[in-house]
């Protein structure tokens, strides 16, 4: 799982018009998230996968410790194979593939760029967003949508407090 496939997972439970929805809720819409990231589209995968962005999620926003993902991992090994070198190939047991997958892909981005994944700075929005400026300083999920609110909600409060 790629860091936009993880970002993509994280980002299945939006706020729409002040309502939160879970965009993988239904089994239908679970294997058809599963299918078009390539990975097994079984009702195990799908539960593993909801449990897994559940664990995720909190760890993101520190409000669990990585250690509540381990469950995801359990019995994961990479076994080597040779060719025209060492390729390899992740063993995951069945049903467990995607959520492995994405606790794998967190790791590796947690440890390639600290800091960088982290929820949204606006209060009312549950998205996520990678950090991919220079000084690591982004805050909002869009700028054009929470960035924008954030900043206009702060130009009113100012406004106000100056009169």
């Amino acid at each position: 799982m790629t860091d936009e496939m993880l970002l993509d997972l994280l980002n299945t439970t939006p706020v729409r018009d002040g309502v939160p929805e879970d965009d993988l809720a239904g089994a239908r819409a679970g294997r058809e998230w599963l299918a078009a990231h390539e990975l097994p589209a079984t009702a195990d995968e799908h539960r593993a996968l909801l449990e897994a962005r559940s664990v995720l999620q909190r760890i993101v926003r520190g409000e669990e410790a990585p250690a509540a993902a381990a469950r995801f991992v359990e019995g994961v090994r990479y076994r080597a194979s040779f060719g025209d070198g060492v390729e390899w190939t992740l063993d995951v047991p069945p049903g467990r593939s995607a959520a492995a997958r994405a606790v794998l892909a967190w790791d590796a981005l947690a440890k390639s760029s600290p800091g960088r994944l982290r929820p949204c700075a606006n209060p009312e929005c549950r998205l996520f967003l990678i950090d991919r400026s220079k000084p690591n300083s982004a805050l909002w999920c869009s700028m054009a949508t929470c960035g924008n609110r954030m900043k206009a909600r702060r130009h009113y409060q100012r406004s106000r407090t100056a009169d």
